[in-house]
């Protein structure tokens, strides 16, 4: 049985959280979705609660176990397992709004030939949107062109076609268990264009201890993704000279935790002479990190 969207939900350890979002599911006005859980190996007995959920039977649900690996490997499992058109990542402590698969439904049956994908807004529960404004209600962009060149801030709530995002899975760095999402975003962002709406789709709460509440200490233990993000990230022509410089500082600022040495980790961007002139940059903000989270 296919679905118009497979709401996808990665989940560790969040068995107290799981039921907001389950109820929002439940409120849904739209109902043509199915939710599809990947359980990244949780020691708190998620999967008895999932149970529950599937024995009542008023969603479509979908439960898979695996070991703890991240994120991110649990999204390229949940692309394999999906049976939906569109792609929808809501993280087990956020939910939706009532209306929020009709919205983005709506948008996507009337989609321009040629998108991708529709992008809409992500809120607190109290409705004040996250990120900058946008100047129109909708308009067409990409998540590098939207976030490095308009520099609209924010986290958003991307819904992609599940076909197209496949094409670009997270790659696989043994025993490093994070990567962020914009590395997957950018990737599709390449090739692919987005319809980006004002509407309010997602509420969300970042936890403390959740991934966004550890991103530096994140990247430093997961340095060969954090690296390659920015690798990635600088090679875009469209990029200005003072985003580039950014981008490399940023690839030398985790690259002191990676297991190569200097040279290789030059050739990597390769020998490129602004990166290396701005490698005491890079240094000096590991340093900074150094400060506050000792400090935190």
């Amino acid at each position: 049985m296919s679905y118009s969207i497979t709401v996808f939900t990665p989940t560790y350890n969040r068995r107290e959280t799981l039921n907001k979002l389950y109820l929002s599911l439940i409120r849904q006005s739209f109902k043509d979705f199915e939710w599809l859980v990947v359980d990244d190996g949780s020691l708190d007995d998620t999967k008895s609660l999932i149970n529950q959920y599937k024995n009542e039977g008023i969603l479509n649900i979908q439960y898979y176990y695996q070991k703890n690996s991240g994120k991110h490997i649990a999204i390229n499992r949940g692309l394999d397992l999906a049976k939906g058109e569109w792609f929808f990542i809501v993280d087990s402590d956020d939910s939706l709004p009532w209306n929020s698969l009709a919205v983005l439904n709506r948008y996507m049956q009337n989609i321009e030939t040629g998108l991708s994908g529709v992008v809409a807004r992500k809120a607190f529960e109290n409705f004040n949107l996250i990120g900058d404004k946008f100047e129109s209600h909708s308009f067409i962009s990409d998540h590098i062109e939207r976030r490095y060149i308009k520099n609209l801030n924010g986290d958003l709530a991307e819904v992609y076609k599940t076909e197209v995002m496949k094409l670009y899975k997270f790659p696989i760095f043994e025993h490093q268990k994070f990567c962020a999402e914009g590395l997957m975003w950018n990737r599709i962002a390449k090739e692919n264009k987005a319809l980006f709406v004002n509407n309010i789709v997602y509420f969300a709460e970042y936890l403390e201890n959740g991934l966004s509440d550890n991103s530096i200490k994140n990247r430093r233990e997961s340095p060969d993704y954090a690296m390659l993000l920015y690798k990635e990230l600088s090679e875009d022509r469209r990029l200005g000279i003072r985003m580039k410089a950014r981008t490399y500082i940023n690839y030398w600022r985790f690259s002191f935790f990676s297991n190569y040495s200097f040279y290789k980790n030059w050739m990597n961007i390769n020998k490129n002479f602004l990166a290396l002139l701005l490698l005491p940059l890079g240094f000096s903000m590991m340093i900074r990190d150094n400060y506050y989270l000792k400090n935190k």
